[in-house]
């Protein structure tokens, strides 16, 4: 077995040199001959039906190329889960008859410069009937509450169901042999990425009948497939080509950029860049999703948890993007590692009108995390027991069952605990210092 020899040593980042002395390379670093600039015709408003769209003044602009409408789209639904089958695709590319968030794109124009483009865009009148709104996750679920989706609903379905649902045990059986019922509401607002680069791409024709398309996505060739899929051409006609990426952390999963740039330059015959303004960036590319949470914990005196019950809301925003696919994830982390013999979770995707949501270190997993943590603080403090002491007596092992049945195979709480403790110099009692996630034998300690 190669011999590993990086834990505890400093690497050297084969790209600092050139971040440090700037040489690195960015997407729109790049320039090419008769290259045109695009810039989206936003909402103005969270819930509107457009009437129509009048581009006369937008096209009087000085260095004004082409504009886009969804119906220069040849596939237009922008749904970036499609690919693992993940539906319903309901995500326009741009607007047809309807915008369910501020900001959401209605329009392109294409124009000789950025500041032409912006001066036309700006210049594009819309005429929308704006409709009621709603921003709140549980609101979007009474039955008087704005419809925000075709099929009559706020909420994402699995399977059948109206929320994503977990059970194990018997939930009601545990509370009752609980000796105190500890519940608490947790709550995370939407997070901006903030990337220092803005997210961006460049499309460009080749005399080949092909496009190579210059772009700062964090997942190239899922960028590439949907691309393919919304402009109905074969994937071997574009080339991707990746990089330096100026910050992500999630944000640049989602296929923003590629399918406008590169429709854009289909039509035109030129290279096209469309790249987010610092405002773009904070109010409409996709946030990490707010979250709602109400935890009911069933503990006995000894602090040893034997029933949760778990409800939470996913604010998706208008749109799908990644929240069904991280409302899975957060169902199957609600019990954080720690035995839960009884659980009942149901776990909502919720529509609202807000921008969409997605991808964000750990998405799905991280607000659970947050409040399993705060929860497993509230019922130390509750009955007077020490912390740690709450944590090491629940904590999980190896051939444990989780509660979306799931064997656990690699349990590491109890070692990390130990570890931290350590560090920290916390003196813990012999009988945590000796606990292992796994059954020891011989050649496998910690």
């Amino acid at each position: 077995m190669q011999e590993l020899n990086s834990v505890g040593t400093t690497v050297k980042r084969r790209d600092g040199e050139g971040h440090v002395t700037g040489q690195t390379e960015y997407v729109t670093d790049r320039t090419f001959p008769d290259m045109k600039y695009l810039h989206v015709v936003r909402s103005p408003v969270p819930h509107a039906e457009i009437n129509g769209i009048d581009f006369s003044e937008a096209e009087k602009v000085s260095g004004y190329v082409a504009k886009l409408t969804h119906e220069d789209v040849p596939n237009n639904i922008y749904t970036i889960l499609r690919l693992i089958g993940i539906g319903p695709n309901e995500e326009p590319l741009l607007a047809e008859d309807r915008v369910r968030y501020k900001g959401e794109p209605i329009a392109a124009v294409i124009a000789d410069s950025k500041n032409a483009a912006m001066e036309a865009a700006s210049k594009v009148e819309v005429d929308l009937t704006e409709l009621p709104a709603v921003f709140d996750v549980e609101e979007a679920l009474e039955e008087d509450a704005p419809t925000l989706k075709p099929w009559g609903t706020n909420h994402f379905e699995f399977q059948g169901h109206e929320c994503r649902r977990v059970r194990y045990g018997d939930v009601e059986e545990g509370f009752a042999e609980a000796d105190h019922i500890i519940t608490e509401e947790y709550q995370t607002s939407p997070i901006e990425q903030a990337p220092t680069e803005t997210t961006a791409a460049i499309a460009k024709p080749e005399a080949n009948g092909r496009f190579t398309v210059f772009t700062n996505t964090q997942a190239l060739y899922f960028s590439l497939d949907n691309t393919a899929m919304i402009l109905d051409v074969p994937f071997s006609k574009l080339q991707f080509k990746g990089g330096t990426v100026g910050g992500g952390f999630g944000g640049k999963v989602d296929v923003i950029v590629e399918p406008l740039a590169t429709l854009a330059a289909k039509k035109t015959g030129f290279p096209v860049q469309y790249e987010f303004t610092r405002k773009e960036e904070m109010q409409v590319s996709s946030p990490r999703g707010a979250w709602r949470m109400y935890f009911k914990d069933g503990v006995t005196d000894d602090g040893t948890l034997v029933a949760r019950e778990v409800t939470s809301y996913a604010d998706a925003g208008a749109y799908n993007r990644h929240t069904p696919y991280a409302v899975i994830k957060h169902a199957a982390n609600l019990g954080g590692p720690y035995k839960i013999p009884n659980a009942k979770f149901d776990c909502y995707c919720v529509y609202t009108n807000k921008q969409p949501s997605s991808a964000m270190r750990g998405f799905g997993v991280t607000p659970c995390s947050f409040a399993i943590e705060g929860q497993m603080d509230r019922i130390a403090d509750e009955l007077d027991l020490d912390r740690w002491e709450v944590r090491f007596k629940n904590a999980y092992q190896n051939g444990d069952i989780k509660p979306h049945r799931k064997e656990i195979e690699d349990a590491s709480l109890i070692e990390c605990l130990q570890s931290t403790a350590d560090m920290v110099g916390k003196d813990l009692p012999t009988e945590f210092k000796e606990m292992r996630s796994f059954e020891e034998t011989e050649g496998n300690h910690v």
